[in-house]
């Protein structure tokens, strides 16, 4: 099962263990990660799961579709690089070891 690091914005890490499959969010949400609040469920309709992906890491997940782009527009936090929406990213084995920031706020 890969391992995902959830960093927060104090620098501190934690790691998280999830089957494939599921999405980041879900991992986020079932471990109580600080600061993925995730009211839509998963509907790529609120942003509030925004984070930022590693550099290193976009290129193993698929590109964000025009729904989430549209999202990804009004997210809180500053929108950079590696903004996306956990709830868009499936967690496959290539994502095993991959750090994932929670910005600094949601809302």
């Amino acid at each position: 099962m890969p391992e995902l690091i959830f960093r927060q914005p104090d620098g501190t890490s934690r790691p998280v263990t999830i089957e494939t499959g599921g999405s980041v969010m879900q991992a986020a949400i079932r471990s109580n990660i600080r600061g993925i609040e995730a009211e839509c469920g998963g509907a790529c309709a609120c942003a509030t799961c925004h984070i930022y992906i590693a550099p290193d890491y976009l290129d193993c997940i698929p590109a964000p579709r025009q729904d989430e782009e549209e999202m990804l527009d009004g997210v809180c936090a500053e929108r950079k690089e590696g903004s996306r929406l956990a709830c868009q990213i499936t967690v496959t084995d290539a994502l095993d070891g991959i750090t994932i920031d929670v910005p600094d706020r949601q809302y």
